[in-house]
């Protein structure tokens, strides 16, 4: 079975800074030291994928990239990860995001899109009759509702993933994408603009989405499920990571743990258990594609 993964492929600078970033930013002017730069392999569709193979699942990452991009194609492919559906776009760069990381996890991102928005966007390979499930992750607005709409006329259930894009959206493109969704997974501070945006609750949008995941980071997991007129809430713990080294990806690991277990059909809180034993694995190494599973946890 495979799962198609819409999102970006991006190359990632990572910058560790040594002073608090919550304070450093109540200044007017800001300039930091960074004590370290690594250069890693990124991107939500990437990062997703990586997760997703890492328990034996068969991702389909439908983005694009520029130029620069012929090495990254060469690392996804000696991986076992297809790049049937990745479109290269002459004359451009691929995605490219700058993370300034802090002592205490807090991230600052500037994501620059490069090749992941030039139009037209790579369609959904609807004649792959393997394909039973794909997700939605972060990418410019018109990808996502050109692919929601593909999906959706497909027949094809997706996981709506909004992520940073999520205050582009309009209320009514808000309420088709999660109406339209199998579920929808979002970060606490994500589910609180959600909300807002739609002037629902929690219990509400799960009550529309089906489940609503909302992710914790080190605390766990809250899974709302539809029950009757309104929603179950179940909260998941988290699972302590052996060292806490890079925040960077534990949110895309969750979600290919979220895909792998959706995929066999598993109830929702245990596919939360498993994104929670991923996020901490991924949390304890240094850049979101270089952590390992020996053996699924669950």
């Amino acid at each position: 079975m495979a799962c198609l993964i819409c999102g970006a492929l991006a190359f990632d600078t990572v910058l560790d800074v040594g002073e608090r970033l919550d304070a450093a930013l109540q200044r007017p002017s800001l300039a930091l030291q960074a004590h370290a730069l690594r250069h890693e392999w990124g991107g939500c569709a990437g990062n997703i994928a990586y997760a997703l193979r890492q328990l034996g699942g068969e991702p389909l990452p439908l983005a694009a990239v520029g130029s620069d991009g012929a090495r990254y194609l060469t690392r996804l492919r000696r991986l076992g990860i297809s790049t049937d559906y990745v479109q290269r776009v002459p004359h451009t760069h691929c995605a490219q995001a700058a993370i300034i990381t802090d002592g205490d996890g807090r991230q600052l991102t500037v994501f620059h899109a490069g090749a992941a928005a030039a139009e037209p966007f790579p369609p959904v390979p609807t004649q792959r009759a393997d394909m039973a499930l794909a997700i939605l992750a972060p990418e410019v607005r018109a990808a996502t509702l050109a692919h929601a709409a593909q999906l959706a006329a497909a027949g094809i259930p997706y996981v709506f993933d909004p992520g940073q894009s999520l205050g582009e959206f309009s209320r009514a493109e808000l309420e088709t994408l999660t109406a339209q969704a199998r579920c929808t997974v979002v970060n606490e501070g994500e589910s609180r603009l959600l909300a807002e945006r739609l002037a629902l609750d929690a219990a509400q949008l799960a009550a529309r989405c089906g489940v609503l995941f909302v992710t914790l980071g080190a605390r766990g997991c809250e899974v709302w499920e539809r029950e009757g007129q309104g929603a179950r809430r179940t909260h998941v713990p988290g699972v302590p990571a052996k060292a806490v080294l890079d925040p960077t990806g534990c949110g895309d690991a969750w979600r290919g743990a979220l895909l792998y277990g959706l995929e066999r059909g598993w109830p929702p809180v245990r596919c939360a258990q498993l994104g929670n034993h991923l996020g901490a694995l991924a949390a304890a190494s240094r850049g979101a594609q270089h952590w390992r599973v020996r053996a699924c946890p669950l």
